[in-house]
């Protein structure tokens, strides 16, 4: 999933300043999940906001990074000066197409795909490389969880199975080289990998994806 976490209170009252009527839209989807920008946190925020003298009020769609669940605001978000959403980046620029004429702010600043390890933390899996590699490393994504994604085995510089760029996280080579281990595929480990393409990556240009199957 998307994970983020709300901007600093400060910065938004910055960014919402020069409003006073104010729809804090909250999203059914993502931030929900990691406790960020849900229907919950929405009506939290109005709270702030009124205390801070903004006419604020708070509603929330199960998706905002969909067109269709943001139709029923049709009459709604224009009877407000802004809209702070609390979705992830795409949440917010769908709803800027959406409702070209209403300024739309982010409420939360969009960090990563993750998955959940506890309550109230999220680690990165995934950076959308666009060539999906796991399976030849056990499962586990070295492009995503190597702070330097290495393709052909470790660095050399882990210690205890820490990294040696950051000590608080685990190897991510050293991971791979267990679970590997515990499949009983080590030998595939001794394969050269080529040189990774990068092209489907983000590093490109803005990527498209076009399912013709179920285009109407």
């Amino acid at each position: 999933m998307i994970v983020g976490e709300r901007k600093p209170l400060r910065e938004i009252l910055e960014s919402l300043s020069p409003y006073r009527e104010v729809l804090v839209l909250g999203c059914g989807a993502c931030v929900t999940v990691c406790l960020a920008g849900g229907e919950k946190e929405a009506r939290e925020m109005v709270a702030l906001l009124r205390l801070k003298g903004f006419a604020a009020e708070a509603a929330s769609v199960e998706r905002q990074c969909e067109r269709e669940f943001l139709m029923p605001l049709r009459e709604k978000v224009p009877a407000f000066q802004a809209v702070l959403s609390l979705a992830c980046g795409v949440g917010v620029q769908t709803l800027s197409e959406v409702f070209p004429g209403i300024p739309v702010l982010p409420g939360l600043n969009t960090s990563f795909m993750g998955a959940p390890l506890a309550q109230g933390v999220w680690e990165e899996r995934c950076i959308g490389c666009g060539e999906c590699i796991v399976h030849r490393f056990g499962g586990i994504c070295p492009v995503a969880r190597c702070a330097k994604n290495l393709l052909n085995g470790p660095c050399g510089g882990s210690k205890d199975g820490r990294c040696e760029v950051r000590p608080d996280r685990d190897c991510a080579w050293q991971l791979i080289y267990d679970r590997m281990k515990a499949l009983g595929r080590l030998e595939e480990l001794l394969v050269v990998q080529p040189p990774k393409n990068w092209g489907p990556s983000r590093f490109g240009a803005q990527r498209k994806i076009v399912r013709e199957d179920v285009r109407r």
